[in-house]
């Protein structure tokens, strides 16, 4: 039997749906099988998708390809058209079993794409492994109520629902005996989350209780988080929990206060880099990352200034920068647009601040050590998400252990084994 091929584009929370499908798909006795989870996160995502859709027709000219997540699910006609596609399946649909009963039955309709507004709860899924043993994202929270101006993934997520908690702490307590070291909680609008749920829960009181109720997980991570929604059980966790991960990566996308105004964003320069010191002056060891977009419409040099100076006030390691992509349907593509080689060369600025600001955090760190979760051999990260080689070692995947840090390459540190 050729077990399906699942190849995931884009977020965090389409790896662990990728998870999900593999087992639907295996129950389902699919064969030779191709799965495209795609991405619809920019214009150029949804370009990569179809060319990967092409790519594996090429490559598997027998196989059959099945096309998902958020791109499917916004665009499903365009997809459809496309030769290569034998099916065309919704962000819902593709976490239903029956969905996948139907196709290894070949009782399926072409395109299975319904309303994903319609959809008002998110179940948790059972997850037993991850292709390795050293994290594994469990989701608590799909969709977003906001309707940021450059955004188009609530069309392809839906509104904002939650696990509840007590699936959440079942999840991660099955993972952490299978053997995982680490977990990451992972959603589209994490701060959202509880809102929908009975009583006052939150994502601190969700972290708060993960952390109780399962005392072996060694490790706890979030994903993106938007930082002015933290709440204050949140806030009181990152300051007193060790097990949670002093690695935060904020959904900032801008330094200017009118960008971020014409963003629809919820925040000013001044919140981010407020929550940024509150958060050091708690949780010193802290490494914030953050998604920043180049070129946003209106845009000018003053405006641009603004958020390469939001990334060194703020103290940001990890610079996650998106050139603007318009996206057909959302407000900012109707608004008077940055010229595309300015936009590709304040890209690159961003992109070289980003290096220069990683490399001086590279170079406060020697001399430290860390608690390092090996994912190869010879290479893992620390508690700050830092990579970091330690050299004449051959550990497990999945291992903790204690390294020194003796210097860089310029990229990730390089350590030394503390025995």
């Amino acid at each position: 039997m050729i077990e399906p091929t699942i190849i995931t584009l884009g977020c965090r929370l389409n790896t662990y749906e990728s998870e999900v499908m593999r087992r639907h798909a295996n129950d389902a006795g699919l064969e030779d099988t191709v799965i495209i989870n795609t991405c619809a996160v920019t214009a150029e995502a949804v370009r990569q998708a179809k060319q990967t859709i092409r790519k594996m027709r090429r490559d598997r000219p027998n196989a059959r390809i099945i096309v998902t997540g958020c791109a499917a699910q916004i665009e499903p006609e365009k997809f459809a058209e496309l030769a290569e596609v034998d099916h065309v399946i919704g962000n819902a649909e593709k976490l239903q079993a029956d969905t996948f009963k139907g196709l290894s039955l070949d009782e399926s309709e072409r395109v299975v794409v319904n309303d994903i507004m319609s959809v008002t709860e998110t179940a948790a899924h059972m997850i037993d492994s991850f292709g390795s043993r050293t994290r594994a994202y469990v989701q608590v929270q799909n969709g977003c109520d906001h309707r940021c101006t450059f955004c188009i993934i609530p069309y392809g997520r839906g509104p904002s629902r939650s696990v509840p908690a007590g699936e959440v702490v079942n999840e991660i307590r099955r993972l952490v005996e299978n053997g995982y070291p680490e977990i990451v909680l992972t959603g589209v609008d994490m701060t959202a989350y509880g809102r929908d749920l009975p009583g006052q829960m939150t994502l601190g009181k969700l972290v708060r209780k993960v952390l109780n109720l399962v005392p072996e997980l060694r490790r706890l991570r979030l994903s993106s988080i938007d930082q002015v929604e933290a709440d204050p059980d949140l806030m009181d966790a990152i300051a007193e929990e060790d097990r949670l991960m002093p690695h935060l990566h904020l959904s900032m996308q801008a330094g200017d206060d009118m960008i971020l105004k014409r963003m629809k964003r919820r925040h000013t320069s001044s919140d981010a880099i407020a929550f940024c010191e509150r958060v050091r002056a708690m949780r010193p060891d802290v490494a914030f990352g953050a998604d920043l977009i180049a070129g946003f419409p209106t845009e000018t040099d003053e405006m641009f200034a603004n958020t390469m100076r939001i990334a060194e006030a703020c103290g940001l390691t990890y610079l996650h920068v998106f050139p603007f992509s318009p996206r057909t349907g959302t407000p900012a593509a109707r608004m008077p647009q940055v010229a595309k080689p300015v936009i590709k060369q304040r890209a690159a600025q961003l992109r070289e601040l980003g290096d220069r600001l990683l490399t001086t955090y590279l170079n406060s760190q020697t001399g430290r050590t860390f608690e390092t979760l090996m994912e190869k051999p010879t290479f893992g990260r620390t508690e700050q998400f830092t990579e970091i080689l330690i050299e004449d070692i051959n550990a497990e995947p999945g291992v903790l252990m204690q390294a020194k840090v003796i210097g860089h390459d310029g990229r990730r540190l390089v350590g030394e084994a503390v025995v």
